[in-house]
């Protein structure tokens, strides 16, 4: 895959970000070390990124490995309407990847209920009452083929083999390995009591120790124990946040994909290899496979659509709902969404 970063970034740039990727809680020395630079100078690209490409690093709950639901969202809205409902949607805790498309009168978007009664409350409560909403799809993901704690950097190619297994935290190597031991295995699993930790890491993956000791009241040792178990179980993964325009990679669209039945899993497992594709999930509904595609423009969605997508056996039918407008990616944040 290759870099366009139009001047707004460098390859350092990149290999900064991809870094993160593997590892969002490394020190900026350890950064350095890996990349080559000083930690000073991984500080400063990282202020610089944070400011200018919209960079946040953030803990998520994985709730295909927690086993909760998720649901892609499609509503159709009166014209003037679709900014307002989305900016609604943005400020709630269970909705991400939130976007404005057809012209901006649809609005896509995930949600994950944290509670048995979120789901009905949004789809059977407050969203009918709303008139400006005319209609509503809703598709249950049924299961992850690419994305989550794969982040879609790591297509890139900027860091090599020996990079990325230095930077690998030591928990997902251990796993890797089929290692086990107290704290690193285990289910995946979210505890009352780790709520207040992921508060604070679901508004900032980087927190020290020292701030996660303060937010917890636990030990430092305790928060570090409790944090590497939630990470090595799939329950937790750190997520870098940015804006894809820094990269060359304006233009995002969900295709929604029409397969044969038997080829479902297929056709999901050679759409994870696609340089495009950051997200990839069969799903309950009109479509059996929706997908998120990132791209330099116009003329890359259709090279897309009529090329690698369109000689994959078993597509039936595929429609592409272009955003106009990101609303909301990870996590909610009201300046500049």
């Amino acid at each position: 895959m290759e870099f366009h970063a139009d001047g707004k970034l460098d390859g350092l740039d990149l290999r900064l970000l991809s870094a993160l990727e593997v590892d969002g809680r490394a020190s900026f020395s350890r950064l350095g070390g890996v990349l080559g630079v000083s930690d000073q100078t991984v500080a400063r690209r990282f202020r610089r990124l944070s400011a200018e490409a919209g960079l946040r690093v953030v803990a998520l709950r994985d709730a295909e490995r927690l086993g909760q639901d998720q649901w892609m969202l499609r509503l159709r809205c009166v014209p003037d309407s679709a900014t307002v409902i989305a900016d609604a949607l943005a400020k709630r805790p269970d909705t991400y990847w939130i976007g404005l498309g057809s012209g901006g009168t649809e609005i896509v978007c995930m949600t994950r209920p944290r509670h048995p009664g979120d789901h009905d409350d949004l789809l059977l409560g407050k969203l009918p009452r709303t008139p400006s909403v005319v209609e509503i799809r809703a598709q249950q993901l049924l299961h992850r083929f690419y994305g989550g704690p794969t982040g879609w950097l790591r297509k890139f190619g900027a860091l090599d083999e020996e990079q990325i297994a230095a930077l690998t935290p030591r928990h997902d190597a251990n796993a890797s390995a089929g290692l086990t031991g107290p704290g690193l295995t285990g289910p995946a699993r979210i505890e009352p009591e780790d709520e207040p930790l992921l508060a604070v890491l679901e508004r900032d993956g980087r927190a020290t120790y020292p701030e996660l000791q303060r937010a917890t009241g636990r030990s430092e040792s305790a928060v570090k124990r409790r944090l590497a178990a939630l990470l090595a179980s799939g329950a937790v993964y750190i997520d870098v946040e940015y804006h894809s325009e820094f990269l060359g990679y304006p233009l995002a669209a969900v295709l929604w994909i029409t397969t044969a039945p038997s080829a479902m899993h297929e056709v999901g497992q050679a759409l994870a290899t696609h340089d495009e594709i950051a997200f990839a999930s069969a799903t309950a509904g009109p479509s059996h496979i929706v997908v998120t595609a990132v791209v330099r423009g116009t003329a890359g969605l259709y090279a897309y659509l009529s090329g690698p997508l369109g000689r994959l056996e078993g597509v039936q039918h595929v429609e592409a709902t272009p955003f106009m407008r990101r609303v909301k990616q990870l996590t909610y944040q009201h300046a500049g969404r």
